[in-house]
């Protein structure tokens, strides 16, 4: 059982504190930014921020679904969100970019053993950076 990750970045026009305050905002901006592979969103607790925790279901494929219970820390310009149900994690980290900020948003978790997971670690981020690079870009329109 290998860690499997994947990970996009995009440059936003928005300051490193307007580009955190947007991703730590799980009540009004996360529900804009999430792509149609998000399902069933909601806020179980706080919303904004270190504390948050948020629920909802992940279809990267047809057949692969993921229902996540995310625990939200946010460090400095780093946000993780750990997933109760697995070893999923998913990391946003912000950083200056001239005018703007260079967001990063990375996946891991433990995939599974055996030829199975050979597949796995070759095909699962292959989806996972297109799911990512698109709530990224929503990210971005929403910055403006």
């Amino acid at each position: 059982m290998g860690q499997v990750k994947a990970g996009s970045s995009i440059e936003v026009g928005a300051d490193p504190q307007r580009t955190l305050a947007a991703i730590t905002d799980y009540t009004e901006m996360r529900p804009k930014i999430l792509s149609a592979h998000y399902r069933d969103y909601k806020v179980v607790e706080g919303g904004q921020g270190d504390g948050t925790v948020a629920e909802w279901t992940l279809q990267a494929t047809e057949k692969r679904v993921r229902n996540i219970r995310a625990q939200v820390s946010v460090a400095d310009t780093v946000v993780t969100e750990k997933d109760a149900n697995s070893t999923l994690v998913n990391t946003w980290k912000v950083t200056p970019s001239g005018a703007g900020s260079t967001v990063t948003l990375e996946t891991t978790w433990q995939g599974a053993g055996g030829i199975a997971g050979i597949f796995e670690g070759i095909f699962a981020p292959l989806g996972l950076r297109k799911i990512q690079a698109e709530v990224l870009a929503n990210l971005n329109r929403e910055l403006g």
